[in-house]
């Protein structure tokens, strides 16, 4: 089977679920909305294609500038990822976006049509599931959800809600993380005769790199002490992530359990988070970690005894799934997609994510009770085996390829004269965009 996505090749998401099906001896091409590397993916051919500012990735600094100029450059880039400047910068995103799929629409169709795949995949729906569903006429086309393309992108604006309906009522297929986006898809066009699955976006955790111990030299290198009680926020800088309530509950635990420590992956150099940390005195008791490998997070988790994620917008992250593959309690935002895998109380325990003191009491609680931590990790552990590992999740995968490649060519062929809604979902997605 050739099958072409449409996704950032960059992330490891894409990757991971891509890699599986490369193994598998499938001819896998990726058109990357992001630029990056021709061997990205190694086995996939990659073709660049980047589409709504994402070129703006590939900026660099000119080697001759001074360290100032540099430094300078990366603080701006940090404020619009995720800090003072993130709102302007998202509300551009949403303005530019469109015009700019418009502007490349029959360019995709064109580069689709050359290659002819079997099946076209778009990992996630702004805005690789847009363009695609405008470019596609040709082939049948299976579209990801991921964790917050329903809930927080498609009501930022009705243009972008028209875009969701649109690319819904296009797709021949859909792929959710979680049970709660499936039905949302339902409420939104999706028609429920078509196929779907609902499978971990990153294709499922390998268990057997969380099961490793602390990894020694890590600890030593982020100068991390092996004897205090660690708790992990793994998650970076999100929109959609609550870290100001998250350091504001930091010297509330203090109080309780002086020597807990606290790691942050993604954000050394950070400017926000230092400036949170500055304003809460709590330096000695954080560690800002840069962005850290499968394999480190893994040791990471297993060393820390709690981990931290304050989402209000999310499906089935998948930091979550290694944090309850390596025994690490979680304590998350109490939302619908969540509660799909934690019971509060149970195998984690859930708060309002905004609120700083709520968010405290769980970690007071999750660092004090050892035999909270010890059912959850069983438990834990087994629902990752059982609904969550990479193998069992990808071999169920493939098998939805076919489906959707046998629905579809059981329902219509895909010829340019004859396809008459793929016509009416292109006039659409053009009328909205």
């Amino acid at each position: 089977m050739h099958i072409c996505y449409v996704a950032d090749a960059r992330s490891p998401i894409a990757k991971n679920w891509i890699s599986y099906l490369v193994t598998r001896n499938h001819q896998v091409t990726v058109i990357s909305s992001y630029p990056c590397a021709l061997d990205e993916i190694p086995g996939a051919r990659i073709i660049q294609f980047p589409i709504a500012l994402s070129s703006l990735c590939a900026l660099r600094p000119n080697p001759s500038s001074s360290q100032a100029d540099a430094r300078f450059r990366n603080r701006i880039l940090s404020e619009l990822r995720g800090g003072k400047l993130l709102a302007a910068s998202q509300q551009l995103r949403t303005w530019i976006a469109p015009i700019d799929i418009r502007r490349k629409t029959r360019a995709l169709s064109a580069v689709i049509d050359d290659l002819r795949p079997d099946v076209v995949h778009a990992m996630r729906l702004p805005f690789e599931g847009f363009i695609a569903a405008a470019s596609v006429k040709n082939f049948p086309l299976l579209l990801s959800v991921w964790g917050n393309d329903f809930t927080l992108f498609a009501n930022r604006s009705r243009r972008l809600a028209a875009l969701t309906q649109s690319a819904l009522q296009r797709a021949d297929g859909l792929h959710c993380d979680c049970n709660r986006d499936l039905n949302l898809a339902l409420i939104r066009g999706f028609r429920p005769t078509k196929p779907w699955r609902v499978l971990p976006g990153n294709g499922g955790i390998h268990s057997f790199f969380f099961h490793a111990g602390p990894d020694a030299e890590l600890l030593r290198q982020f100068r991390i002490p092996n004897d205090a009680p660690l708790v992990i926020n793994p998650r970076g800088f999100r929109s959609y992530v609550h870290n100001e309530s998250f350091f504001r509950a930091i010297p509330l635990v203090l109080r309780r359990i002086p020597g807990a420590v606290f790691l942050a992956t993604g954000m050394l150099g950070h400017p926000t988070a230092e400036r949170w940390i500055r304003r809460t005195n709590i330096a000695a008791s954080v560690r800002l970690l840069p962005t850290v490998s499968r394999e480190q997070l893994a040791s990471l988790f297993a060393t820390a005894r709690v981990s931290v994620s304050l989402s209000s917008h999310d499906g089935t992250p998948n930091t979550l799934l290694e944090a309850m593959a390596a025994g690490c309690l979680p304590v998350v935002g109490n939302i619908d997609s969540l509660r799909e895998w934690i019971v509060d109380g149970e195998n984690g325990l859930m708060c309002d994510p905004r609120d700083p003191e709520a968010i405290a009491a769980r970690i007071v609680r999750a660092l004090g009770d050892s035999d909270l931590r010890s059912r959850a990790n069983a438990k834990n552990r087994s629902l990752v085996r059982t609904r969550a590992e990479y193998r069992k999740v990808m071999e169920n995968a493939e098998r939805f390829y076919e489906e959707v490649l046998n629905n579809s060519r059981g329902t219509r062929e895909f010829q340019p004269t004859g396809c008459h809604d793929c016509a009416d979902a292109e006039l659409t997605m053009r009328q909205t965009l």
